[in-house]
């Protein structure tokens, strides 16, 4: 077959301090044209730099040592710059992770693809104002005349990506490089995106070298997959073999790590350990310190590739026929390993939740002209009602800009409600002043969807947990090893108790947020939460972006809390496969108003409303099920500022009727606990009109 591209021994440095970074240490890749070929793995192995070295588009402290790089037979290495400008965008173009930093946030969409289209194609004006609005309605944008002389920031985030998908494809390239194009978008976008990238690599016979370390969306992708670790490939194999026989250790453990309703009562088994530093010359396996099946020969000589059946290889020593380790079965006896029982709490049935919300509102006034009156109203919140028990966890799912952020921080009353109830423990929140909120605000909490942010990174990781406990007057949390600790000031003792709670060792409290991981910080934004003793811990999005690996950890500390110290949560994510593993129920939330509610295996086993079933049809599924259809919804969520009348969700459904325009649906119960609001189930009689 033919190769389109084909990478030989690339080693890409990164000379970032007293000892270059080998980023990328001795790739060897090849894709065919129309293939689809995914690059695996977590963040700091290499697959962003990958993509930078075959862009020509290395950071200053980037330079690429060795290697060929070669399109259709031409080695993009020995090329001028000049040269490379005529490839970059017309034979490779890149989809870039994070489009708000990606776009230029001074330049209109249309400015912005127009600049590809006289770069490559040279185009009068008027035929190029007509193919980006062709792009532009290819890649689903709605209302593509009027909506490409916007700015980036009048687009919602799948938007953004679509439009940068749009400007990618604008040169017709032969290579499309997706790095994680997915990332951080609600499964009913993401579906879009990968149809629509599909639909395109069909047509054009176009090849994609798709990153990521989402396994859900490689199995429904790639027809080849390579997984990198460290700087290097360490196994390569078609989709089916990879997803039916994993062989390397590495591979192994990420699919252990996976959440899911088979795993509910169980712990994940997770990775010990990060990647190690690329700075470091590699005497061995470079998995070697966390992998679970290591041999005395893994430390000191480097593993070589072995074959495991067809185009299956991977670079382990366990392949070595001279080698008397039997490597481990497939991949239906991994989740077994290192996983052990948790203890579930069981709250008392009769007593009264710990939270209850009834009819909760949140409307931000449109403000307009020069004195500023108002003019509408963004209903983000519109009549919301749901409880939960202590020990307990509700899952609230929905697309972005539903409501569901809003919901968490009006129930903190960090934003102010426009109506309704909250109660905490039979204390009404919403009519308490400030002085009566901070007496209580320990015993509810929130963990940010972005740890970084959220984290003052001039404060070390110490103040940081000190500001809360302070603030809010908290005394010491009782631990055993309290009397034996009588020198260290008593607040120390209790940060190095929270650190080592959250598994993170007592010393790395003297340093600052930059200097951890993404897994590491978001364990210390759950120590501040925790710091001050709370009931009641709303996690918005606490594992989005992260690794499945880095994500397992923090699955696994949420729940040992939750069983150890009996918190309940109010879990915002648009994560399924942690809904299924960690929720015991689930609210679908669609335009300010929850849709469905229900237990767990209700709900997923059993949706009714037809978002609810669209949203668990679009979720990219490891295993391929021939009977799963995909519910494409139409068009993008609707603005709160003008809901549609009646049913918020029928200019979207498929099964829209002609009452679904006049009024919202009241609800509808299949058992004491499972109700929707649709028309197409029979109506409670004398139910309330949107309140759950």
């Amino acid at each position: 077959m033919k190769t389109l591209l084909d990478i030989e021994n690339l080693q890409t440095l990164l000379h970032t301090g007293n000892e270059p970074v080998r980023a990328v240490d001795g790739l060897t890749l090849k894709i065919s044209p129309g293939e689809t070929f995914a690059l695996l793995g977590e963040s700091g192995c290499g697959k962003s730099m990958t993509a930078l070295s075959i862009m020509r588009l290395l950071p200053d402290a980037g330079e690429i040592v060795s290697g060929q790089i070669k399109i259709d037979g031409t080695d993009v290495l020995q090329l001028p710059e000049t040269e490379m400008r005529k490839i970059r965008g017309k034979r490779i173009s890149m989809i870039f992770q994070e489009p708000m930093l990606s776009l230029n946030p001074v330049m209109t969409i249309a400015e912005q693809i127009d600049e590809v289209l006289k770069q490559h194609l040279d185009l009068p004006r008027q035929a190029a104002q007509l193919r980006i609005q062709e792009l532009l309605e290819q890649v689903g944008i709605p209302d593509a005349p009027r909506r490409m002389h916007e700015y980036p920031f009048q687009f919602s985030g799948g938007m953004k990506q679509r439009a940068m998908i749009a400007m990618a494809l604008a040169g017709e390239p032969e290579l499309l490089i997706a790095d994680e194009p997915t990332t951080a978008l609600d499964v009913t976008i993401q579906a879009q995106v990968l149809d629509l990238m599909r639909q395109i690599q069909q047509r054009k016979n176009m090849a994609i070298l798709l990153i990521t370390h989402d396994l859900g969306v490689v199995a429904e992708m790639a027809q080849r997959v390579a997984v990198m670790y460290a700087g290097e490939i360490v196994e390569l194999a078609t989709r089916d073999d990879f997803f039916n026989h994993p062989a390397h250790p590495y591979s192994q453990q990420l699919f252990a790590s996976l959440p899911g309703k088979q795993k509910r009562d169980q712990s994940l088994a997770v990775i010990n350990g990060n990647v190690p530093p690329l700075s470091q010359q590699f005497s061995g396996c470079r998995f070697v310190d966390r992998c679970n099946q290591a041999l005395t020969l893994c430390r000191d000589t480097i593993p070589q590739w072995h074959p495991v059946s067809g185009q299956h290889q991977v670079r382990c020593h366990l392949y070595n026929k001279d080698s008397v380790h039997v490597p481990s079965s497939p991949l239906a006896d991994i989740p077994a390993r290192n996983i052990a029982n948790t203890q579930q709490t069981t709250p008392d049935s009769t007593a009264s939740p710990l939270l209850q919300v009834t009819g909760l509102k949140v409307h931000f006034p449109i403000r307009k002209g020069l004195f500023k009156r108002v003019t509408g109203h963004v209903k983000a919140v519109d009549g919301v009602s749901l409880k939960i028990a202590a020990g307990k966890t509700l899952a609230l799912v929905g697309e972005s800009g539903c409501g569901k952020t809003t919901i968490g921080k009006s129930i903190l009353q960090l934003i102010q409600p426009t109506a309704g109830s909250v109660r905490f423990k039979d204390q009404e929140l919403v009519a308490l002043g400030r002085n009566q909120l901070r007496q209580i605000r320990s015993q509810f909490q929130i963990i940010f969807q972005d740890p970084y942010s959220s984290l003052n990174p001039r404060m070390r990781i110490i103040e940081i947990l000190q500001e809360g406990m302070n603030a809010l007057n908290i005394e010491k949390i009782n631990h055993t090893d309290a009397n034996n600790l009588s020198s260290v000031p008593s607040r120390e003792k209790e940060i190095d108790a929270l650190l080592q709670r959250v598994g993170l060792p007592a010393d790395v409290k003297w340093r600052f947020p930059h200097e951890f991981s993404g897994g590491q910080r978001q364990r210390i934004a759950i120590a501040r939460a925790l710091a001050v003793n709370p009931k009641l811990l709303i996690c918005d999005e606490p594992t989005s972006a992260l690794d499945v690996s880095v994500q397992a950890q923090i699955l696994n500390l949420l729940k040992s809390l939750q069983n150890n110290l009996g918190l309940a949560f109010l879990f915002i994510t648009h994560n399924i496969a942690v809904v299924e593993y960690l929720a015991d129920e689930v609210a679908v939330m669609y335009l300010g108003r929850i849709v469905e509610h229900g237990h767990i295996d209700e709900v997923i086993g059993c949706p009714k409303h037809p978002y609810t079933q669209a949203l668990l049809s679009s979720v990219p599924q490891i295993k391929s099920d021939p009977n799963r259809q995909i519910i494409h919804l139409e068009g993008d969520l609707p603005s709160p500022a003008a809901p549609p009348a009646g049913c918020h969700f029928h200019p979207r459904c498929p099964k829209a009727m002609a009452i679904c325009r006049e009024t919202y649906p009241p609800v509808s119960a299949f058992s004491t606990t499972h109700t929707a609001h649709c028309f197409l189930y029979p109506q409670e009689q004398g139910s309330e009109n949107y309140e759950h």
